[in-house]
């Protein structure tokens, strides 16, 4: 009785140890998935801290540069200050003497019309005298009283005169100046039509010095008649050569007569028009094939764009899901470099190359089983994930064969990551076959499965599948 209670405490102890076990586990899970949204979040802040870091060298930059600026614009306002007083001066004093001429014109024409006025009276009475000394009606009080009315119009068309002359000479002042002014513009053109003259007149001594050297390079009239005599002999050869051409030409003319002759035989009929379409059909050839090659090396240079561009998405998928899943401390990740295999040919040669620090190494003969068995199931969920868009399932079989247990808990990680990213895809479904029953509940969760399928054989050696469900 008493080992009946030793063994149910025992039992008890043990289902104990094995609920902590399990409490352990999931609290060592969830912190490896901390740890590794942590290192992503690093791997973020860091980026960020590069990019302020790169702000912050560009805002210093464009900081110096406006000082310069600054200091450029303070340096033309300074200098500005002093030339718009001198500009706003000068327009002052032109104004000035613009309104001051304009004003003493104006009282000039207004003393003009007040003497032409004056002037108009003085002779209206000087008419009415003279009427009066006809008449002889005139009384002596009247004569009296016109004689001092015209000594005061004799002081004051005096003193008119006096204003006419100084007026005058006022006036003959300006015409001076204007006269002068012309003097001056026909001294000006007089001096331009000078240099025009005097240009032309050294342009023909030049002209006649140059002809004057050529007559002494040319020699005398001996030395001209020895070239005359030379040219008279081409002449004659040049004749002798074109009777020769001419009568290349007749016979040429023969044999094009003959020739026409021939070409109205029925083997020639229509050779023009077939000539022309056999030389359609050939430049259209020509074009053809220019477009095809054209078009050929254009669809190569996009395939080639397009492996390149893969690759590098697939090396990054790569790296991402290494450096996510490995747990060991002797390869920081891994990726796929393609060599071509021949000149002007698009096939490639694949290597798995391994990143350790600065050296990069080929995984071939230098890594595990473990190593090899989890690159390749990262180069396949790269594969997936690259070209597999709307691939709707994901076949693992064994994918723990090698793998220890802190490799296999990350690829189960990397698994559950894919699950998540992919649970908004309709048609996706995880297939995974193992004798691992950890992993299987490791990626099972209840979040993504309530239970999975275990195939065994009974004492018949018949197949069994059973539900097991999956503990939360």
């Amino acid at each position: 009785m008493h080992m009946w209670a030793t063994r149910d405490t025992l039992h008890t102890e043990l289902e104990k140890l094995r609920e902590e076990q399990k409490y352990m586990e999931d609290d060592s899970k969830n912190v490896q998935t901390r740890w590794h949204s942590l290192r992503e979040e690093k791997m973020k802040v860091a980026n960020t801290l590069q990019n302020v870091k790169r702000v912050e060298e560009e805002l210093e930059r464009l900081i110096e540069k406006k000082n310069v600026v600054d200091l450029d614009e303070k340096h033309l306002s300074d200098a500005l200050g002093p030339l718009s007083q001198e500009k706003d001066r000068l327009l002052a004093d032109h104004n000035e003497l613009k309104i001051r001429r304009s004003q003493e014109y104006e009282d000039l024409l207004e003393q003009k019309r007040r003497y032409q006025q004056e002037a108009e009276e003085l002779f209206k009475m000087n008419s009415k005298i003279t009427e009066c000394n006809d008449s002889n009606l005139r009384k002596g009080d009247m004569l009296r009283e016109l004689q001092e009315k015209k000594s005061l119009s004799e002081s004051k068309l005096q003193s008119c005169y006096i204003t006419k002359k100084e007026i005058s000479s006022e006036l003959k002042k300006s015409e001076k100046l204007v006269l002068e002014q012309d003097q001056l513009k026909r001294n000006i053109v007089d001096n331009l039509n000078y240099r025009k003259t005097k240009a032309k007149v050294d342009q023909l001594g030049t002209e006649i010095e140059t002809l004057e050297e050529r007559m002494l390079k040319i020699g005398g009239i001996s030395r001209v008649e020895s070239e005359l005599q030379k040219l008279s002999h081409e002449r004659e050869r040049l004749l002798s050569e074109l009777n020769k051409c001419r009568g290349t030409m007749s016979v040429y003319q023969d044999n094009i007569k003959k020739n026409k002759v021939d070409l109205k035989q029925a083997q020639y009929k229509d050779i023009d028009k077939r000539y022309y379409d056999q030389l359609i059909q050939l430049k259209t050839t020509e074009m053809a094939n220019k477009d095809l090659d054209r078009y050929y090396n254009a669809l190569d240079k996009a395939l080639m764009r397009f492996h390149t561009m893969k690759m590098e998405e697939i090396n990054k998928i790569i790296r991402e899901l290494w450096q996510q899943t490995y747990r060991g401390q002797d390869i920081d990740y891994i990726s796929i470099h393609s060599d071509s295999e021949g000149a002007g040919t698009r096939s490639y040669s694949y290597n798995v190359l391994m990143q350790t620090g600065d050296a990069e190494l080929e995984m071939r003969g230098r890594c595990s089983a473990g190593q090899k068995v989890l690159a390749s199931l990262i180069i396949r969920l790269a594969l997936a994930e690259t070209f597999c868009l709307n691939c709707g399932i994901l076949a693992l079989d064994e994918p723990t064969t090698n793998l220890d247990g802190p490799n296999a808990e990350s690829l189960a990680a990397a698994l559950l990551r894919i699950m998540a990213d992919r649970k908004s895809q309709e048609n996706f479904q995880l297939i995974v076959i193992t004798h691992d029953e950890r992993f299987a509940q490791l990626i099972g969760q209840r979040q993504h499965a309530e239970k999975y399928y275990r195939v065994a054989k009974d004492d018949h050696q018949h197949s069994i599948i059973e539900a097991q469900e999956i503990s939360a």
